[in-house]
């Protein structure tokens, strides 16, 4: 009798690892085609003006996959905060916006951390472990396998603000798409039938393009932040892509197509 327990219940974990498996898939499948209440989404257009701005089946696809984030992540308030419906939808929204039409998925993210505004981080200088966005404060940081931190007044005012070139929530969660490849390097994981080769030739020559230019002193479309090292670069890019597009298209174009292709929308198309 002995001799049948141990197969026994090798069997029945199988079948709960099994039953988990399946509803896990059925209900990311649920919560991908569920839309957002009215109230949800009269906040989202509200605090994200640039949602108005996606094509229809675009709008779906960002509803769904922010209810699957919601539904993935704790959102921690620090120094304070008081995480509401408005600060989830906001920063959801945002976040998804750069997953709105692609596969990729923030796998390993549990956590975000919100701070209520700039706040001081001692961690010293970054490396493939963190990357984060400094001037004499941090606005926000990007760990590998997560968490995202981020000030709240700057990830409001990002959001608010469709078109200034500054978007704290796309910079950080652009750091954990580059993340996915398991290096955050300016090199993210491409999409099928997208070459290494076009990739790094229209990063690289952009990048010195913003490293001479700043260097010459000219303004530059691109976040000056940019010009820190190639990672920061793929993140500011990312961030013009939405906020800046046509421009962005007019001054770099093979940047643009690159990653227009890695994203799969094109935003100077968008109305």
């Amino acid at each position: 009798m002995t001799s049948w327990i141990v197969p026994g219940a090798l069997l029945l974990i199988a079948g709960l690892a099994a039953f988990r498996w399946v509803w896990r898939r059925q209900r990311r499948k649920a919560l991908l085609a569920t839309p957002l209440g009215a109230e949800q989404r009269e906040i989202v257009e509200r605090l994200v003006p640039l949602v108005k701005r996606l094509p229809e089946p675009l709008r779906a696809s960002l509803e769904g996959k922010m209810n699957l984030l919601l539904d993935q992540v704790t959102f921690r308030g620090i120094n304070g905060v008081e995480v509401t419906e408005e600060m989830r939808l906001s920063i959801a929204a945002q976040a998804c916006l750069l997953i709105v039409n692609s596969p990729v998925w923030y796998d390993t993210l549990r956590n975000i951390l919100v701070y209520p505004a700039a706040f001081l981080t001692g961690r010293g200088t970054p490396d493939d472990a963190v990357v984060h966005e400094t001037h004499h404060a941090t606005l926000g940081e990007s760990w590998a396998h997560g968490p995202v931190v981020l000030s709240w007044d700057d990830a409001l005012y990002g959001g608010l603000d469709a078109s200034d070139g500054h978007n704290v929530v796309i910079h950080e969660f652009a750091h954990q798409l580059d993340g996915l490849s398991g290096h955050v390097n300016g090199i993210p994981i491409l999409r099928k039938g997208q070459r290494y080769a076009k990739w790094e030739q229209a990063m690289l020559e952009a990048y010195d393009d913003h490293v001479e230019r700043l260097e010459n002193g000219e303004r530059t479309l691109i976040d000056p932040y940019g010009a820190t090292n190639h990672q920061e670069f793929f993140a500011e890019a990312i961030v013009t892509f939405f906020e800046k597009p046509k421009a962005l298209r007019s001054e770099e174009p093979a940047l643009y197509a690159q990653l227009t292709q890695l994203l799969a929308i094109d935003p100077a198309q968008w109305h």
